[in-house]
């Protein structure tokens, strides 16, 4: 029939003018599905960044609460507990750790003035900083040893060792993230810059009060 033939015609040029598609044109990229893969890799989410940290924080944290709740408890109940007395040089370190963390967050609002070269420099003076701190630390351990107190000594002298030596190991994880940030290409990278600075400079902040707390702990103690 005539008119079958009329509508024949018409769905073939329908079907021509779509490309196949029902009328809809393929999405950019050319060949649909296929058309990143010329592109580089999505960064992933960076928030998931943050929550990592976040846990890792508040597993650090349940650690050394664990430690000073028997510190403390032994201290009350303990008929051989001996007082400990501190190296004056943990003051000097503790002032040292205060400083990173001011000049830490001079960084991070130089990068977000994009002053990248200011923010370099007072990142390099936060991690020597850091590195002092753990001098500092070896140094009140050094002092210990020459007045003949060991970890073993006392109950007191066994948990200074263990607060300062754990705090130490993961402070040069905050070294490490440091230099990360330092060093690192970010433009390959799969956490930005400015995530990495966010985090690094949470979980510094985080040790620098968790040791005012310990040491705070440490001197009740004595």
């Amino acid at each position: 029939m005539p008119s079958t033939r009329v509508n024949h015609e018409i769905e073939l040029i329908i079907g021509d003018t779509g490309g196949g598609r029902g009328g809809k044109e393929p999405p950019a990229g050319g060949d649909g599905g296929d058309g990143d893969r010329g592109r580089s890799p999505r960064k992933p989410p960076q928030r998931h960044f943050s929550t990592a940290i976040t846990l890792a924080m508040i597993s650090i944290l349940m650690f050394f609460m664990g430690l000073c709740t028997a510190f403390i408890v032994l201290q009350r109940v303990s008929d051989a507990w001996v007082p400990l007395h501190l190296p004056k040089v943990l003051w000097l370190n503790t002032a040292i750790l205060l400083a990173s963390s001011y000049t830490l967050d001079r960084a991070r609002r130089r990068l977000h003035d994009v002053d990248f070269r200011g923010f370099r420099k007072l990142w390099r003076i936060t991690t020597t900083l850091g590195v002092l701190f753990l001098a500092g630390q070896l140094i009140a351990w050094l002092q210990l040893v020459a007045a003949g107190v060991f970890i073993a000594s006392t109950q007191a002298s066994g948990f200074f060792y263990i607060f300062t030596a754990a705090h130490a190991v993961h402070l040069i994880g905050g070294i490490a993230a440091l230099l990360y940030v330092l060093l690192r290409n970010f433009e390959k990278g799969k956490i930005s810059r400015n995530t990495a600075v966010e985090i690094t400079s949470y979980y510094w902040h985080f040790m620098d009060g968790l040791w005012v707390f310990l040491l705070a702990v440490l001197y009740l103690g004595k």
